[in-house]
């Protein structure tokens, strides 16, 4: 279970503040996965972060008794002067017992499939070396919530199917909080939907081909 209980979002702007959100109240039920569906800047991403800790609201709190993973295949939190291994470790002392510090450090070499490069600095990866570290250490944890904003499967065609296999069996026994320009993947991996509309008001659908069409309607409607 996650609640949100009177949360507000903004930011400032030239023409005053702009609220993301303001005093949204909503509960995703546990066991269920769920798509977050919006217009562009309606708050999609803003939301998936927050809920994932790693941006804070102006006010109102978020209440877990769940695990929540952050955005699956975040690359942008790595230290770029330590390497691949030393980054894996960082973030495995945090989420694993000290048992299972080496076992976690092991999938995502093996996984990343990096070779050497795994013991050289972070600065001197490409993006997509990046990408396929991120999103290793994001599937070396089972957590029962994965934040998922875009990302499924990084790499070439083979290292893909790697990558939407190793998915898959994640969400077999985990729940989604997905955000996806993909409406398929939407309805492939979500039982509901949030529809952030307008005004960010946020619509709760059991069909997320139900919210889906609303986006749609909305969007030809500009």
């Amino acid at each position: 279970m996650i609640r949100i209980e009177n949360l507000s979002k903004s930011y400032p702007t030239p023409q005053g503040r702009h609220y993301v959100f303001k005093d949204l109240n909503i509960e995703l039920p546990s066991g269920k996965s769920v798509a977050i569906i919006g217009r562009n800047g309606a708050g999609k991403s803003t939301l998936l972060r927050m809920i994932g800790g790693i941006d804070r609201p102006d006010s109102g709190r978020i209440i877990t008794d769940s695990t929540i993973s952050w955005p699956v295949g975040l690359a942008g939190g790595f230290q770029g002067s330590l390497t691949g291994r030393e980054n894996v470790k960082f973030v495995a002392r945090l989420y694993a017992t000290r048992e299972e510090l080496k076992e976690k450090v092991a999938f995502v070499e093996e996984f990343a499939e990096l070779g050497k490069y795994f013991d050289m600095p972070i600065k001197t990866y490409s993006s997509g070396m990046r990408s396929r570290l991120g999103f290793g250490l994001s599937m070396a944890f089972k957590f029962d919530y994965y934040l998922v904003d875009e990302v499924t499967a990084v790499g070439d065609a083979r290292f893909k199917q790697k990558c939407a296999e190793l998915f898959k069996s994640r969400h077999a026994v985990s729940s989604f909080i997905m955000v996806s320009h993909s409406l398929n993947s939407l309805k492939e991996f979500c039982d509901l939907a949030f529809y952030i509309g307008l005004n960010n008001n946020v619509i709760i659908y059991n069909s997320v081909d139900d919210a889906i069409d609303n986006y749609l309607h909305e969007i030809e409607s500009c």
